[in-house]
């Protein structure tokens, strides 16, 4: 069928909207018509050409309605609401200690850019176009996904709070709440106060974390990360060492460091923000080759951790829908870090978050088919749903 597709035609090359071709659904494949989709750091090292050969599309926090199931899926039926994740095997040993996020053919079923079978399911008149990024490429109005990376979605939530739970919200929530798994009063240090990072306040206020340092250079995140719990807020252009600054709010050092931001500077100086048998633990992705952060002699003696988190340790079937009901209790604000903007101004929308001007961008597919005749193109970006600086 034809579907209009954000397509990444060269590393670091501007997205185009472009009308491709996606194969019918495999036995195994879920066809989803996407409604929203959250825009990631990680679509934007895939941008790059870093991870996932181009041309391709991205797009990895996927809400939509399923379309049509192949003949072995059970898990939904068409007219379900989902959220698109990554997919695991299920019977490596990881996943079955509920460690999806580690599966051993993670890499294959994720960043290769195809089925593990190695066909595409997207083509643009013949030339094959990578696809299956994190098992979905939903920078699309359409895509294929399978039983292991779609969860139900209840009807209460609106799509574009739906899409960040497939990655951001799940990271920076389940950092705190599983991969460090922080106790009430630990103190917490967050370097970063992107989507991830104060995903990872909100998970932190949960635990009753204390004190609650976020470390971000935009004002206007700061002011955020303060209403949804952080204790204190601080500006890393100010001049100070950073180990100075939080050792003036905690004297011991932090229990816990959850660090965002893939700057091995930064990365650095969390370590020496540790307190005995401290953890940091690390989302950014840095540049190839980067060495782990720390002196090991001091992590010896002091009994430090550095621990890499992918996904925040989600099992996503019994994750997402925890996501789900503390965000219909309101311990969740979403909508808080969220500003949506329609497919066809992905540009600007990269543009804009890089610039600090919004959290969490959601691209909204209504009207995409339209933007590739050049009508779309000219809707203005929505301010729906931002508190977030704008």
């Amino acid at each position: 069928m034809k579907i209009v597709a954000a397509v990444t035609q060269a590393a670091r090359a501007a997205f185009e909207l472009r009308t491709v071709d996606l194969e019918a659904p495999r036995a195994d494949e879920i066809l989803v018509r996407i409604e929203a989709v959250g825009l990631c750091h990680t679509d934007i090292t895939g941008q790059a050409g870093e991870m996932i050969p181009l041309p391709a599309v991205l797009g990895h926090e996927g809400a939509g309605v399923v379309e049509a199931v192949g003949d072995q899926v059970t898990k939904v039926v068409p007219g379900d609401r989902v959220v698109l994740t990554f997919r695991s095997c299920g019977h490596c040993r990881n996943c079955e200690k509920g460690l999806a996020a580690y599966c051993h053919t993670i890499r294959v079923l994720n960043y290769a850019g195809s089925r593990p079978d190695g066909t595409t399911s997207l083509s643009d008149n013949g030339e094959q176009i990578a696809s299956n990024f994190f098992a979905q490429s939903s920078f699309a109005t359409r895509c294929l996904a399978y039983e292991r990376n779609v969860v139900k979605a209840p009807g209460s939530i609106p799509f574009e709070l739906l899409a960040p739970l497939g990655c951001g919200v799940q990271t920076g929530v389940g950092a705190v709440l599983r991969s460090l798994d922080c106790d009430e009063g630990a103190s917490l240090l967050i370097l970063g106060g992107g989507a991830v990072g104060l995903s990872a306040v909100m998970g932190a206020a949960l635990r009753k974390c204390a004190p609650l340092i976020v470390v971000e250079p935009h004002a206007e995140r700061r002011a955020l990360a303060l209403s949804l719990g952080a204790t204190h807020a601080i500006d890393p252009a100010a001049g100070r060492p950073l180990p100075e600054v939080v050792r003036e709010i905690s004297p011991i050092g932090v229990d816990f460091a959850f660090e965002t931001t893939g700057r091995p500077e930064i990365q650095q100086a969390s370590m020496d923000c540790l307190a005995p048998h401290g953890v940091l633990g690390v989302v950014g992705i840095p540049p190839k080759g980067t060495p782990v952060p720390g002196d090991m002699r001091t992590a010896m003696a002091l009994g430090h951790t550095v621990k890499g988190i992918i996904e925040g340790d989600s099992d996503p079937d019994s994750f997402i829908p925890e996501l789900f009901a503390l965000h219909q209790e309101g311990k969740l604000p979403l909508e808080r870090l969220v500003r949506t903007y329609p497919l066809s101004n992905i540009n600007q929308a990269i543009e804009d978050q890089h610039d600090g001007l919004c959290v969490k961008v959601v691209l909204l597919t209504e009207g995409a088919v339209a933007a590739t005749s050049g009508e779309g193109s000219r809707r203005p970006r929505s301010t729906t749903a931002s508190s977030a600086g704008t």
